[in-house]
């Protein structure tokens, strides 16, 4: 399979991660992306760099203030007095009827969700390349490719619209299914992350041409809590075109594959002619993040149900962080898709 990969994402190397009151070094570091990169050399699969895009590539699913605002955070916040090395908010408004200020504290507030998406001095820079690799995969599907696996740093799926969050700032997956909208009347969506993909479906709950569709932990106990429930169908033209299927903390390989069957139920139903698959591999059993406990033969036989599908697919890296398999789940994943094309 041919891989689009850039190694401007290790110039985003966040160090500030607040978890329970504790602050921690970010579980997003560079070595998950070179990890990847080495596990899919080894398996013989072709590597590729990105395309050149114009930085208004983010302008066709993100806000342009939010575009503003992520290009120059790092370097006006660094003239703020007593500033830390990286933008961390310390404060986030509800929004209802609230205004959008004109201090650059309050912008971060404004779109940094939380505090697990801190800015340093190279992170616009390497958030452009991830949407850059997600963009060139899915321009060499609409030329012609079956399918082509983006390993995207940093991941991109709860970046909404106007928000960073979760490790995310501009949303890869919904890039890449933007550019599939430019050939393709119907495309889905298909995120296997172990966590919501809020932004995702944020950036799409309004729109009927494209599917989201979510298996992940339940987020009544998990990571992003208030976004992911069974009940969220969209609203307006997009009522009926979003489905999420959380499942119980620490569910394993045959609760996974059982809701996969049925998200792929849902997209044939939709009949799109092509498909984004947001590939977080933190569903892992040894994921440190520990929500999920699929194995790798479950990557491995969910991607085979995926390529079943027949259809023009990107595959885009979201999740994933340091654990044992990271690699090894990737090339089981991928070595599945294959075996699902024939």
């Amino acid at each position: 399979m041919k891989i689009v990969y850039s190694d401007k994402h290790a110039g985003h190397d966040p160090q500030t991660f607040i978890v329970r009151g504790v602050k921690q070094k970010s579980a997003e570091q560079p070595e998950r992306a070179t990890r990847l990169l080495a596990a899919a050399r080894a398996a013989g699969h072709e590597i590729l760099p990105p395309g050149e895009y114009d930085p208004g590539l983010a302008a066709s699913v993100h806000e342009p203030e939010y575009i503003d605002f992520l290009q120059i955070a790092a370097r006006e916040w660094a003239k703020l007095p007593g500033a830390g090395p990286e933008v961390v908010p310390n404060v986030h408004p509800a929004r209802a009827h609230a205004s959008y200020p004109k201090a650059l504290t309050g912008r971060a507030g404004w779109h940094q969700v939380d505090m697990a998406c801190p800015i340093g001095p190279h992170t616009w820079e390497a958030a452009l390349a991830a949407a850059e690799v997600a963009a060139t995969a899915a321009d060499m599907v609409l030329e012609g490719e079956d399918r082509v696996y983006a390993l995207c740093r940093p991941p991109g799926h709860h970046a909404y619209a106007d928000m960073a969050g979760g490790f995310c700032f501009l949303n890869n997956t919904a890039v890449a299914a933007q550019r599939l909208r430019g050939k393709h009347q119907r495309v889905a969506i298909f995120d296997v992350d172990v966590h919501h993909g809020n932004g995702t479906q944020g950036i799409f709950y309004a729109r009927d041409d494209v599917l989201t569709v979510s298996i992940h932990a339940d987020p009544a106990y998990y990571y992003p809590y208030f976004w992911g429930y069974a009940h969220e169908r969209g609203v307006g033209p997009g009522e009926g075109f979003n489905f999420n299927l959380p499942l119980p903390l620490g569910s394993a390989d045959a609760p996974w594959l059982e809701a996969g069957d049925e998200a792929l139920g849902r997209i044939s139903d939709f009949a799109p002619t092509a498909l984004v698959v947001a590939l977080g591999l933190d569903a892992s059993e040894s994921d440190p993040l520990q929500g999920l406990k699929v194995t790798g033969a479950g990557f491995h036989a969910m991607a085979e149900k995926i390529a079943g599908l027949g259809l023009p697919t990107v595959l885009v890296q979201e999740g994933g962080y340091l654990g044992d398999d990271l690699g090894r789940n990737l090339v089981q994943f991928l070595a599945g898709f294959e075996k699902g094309r024939g």
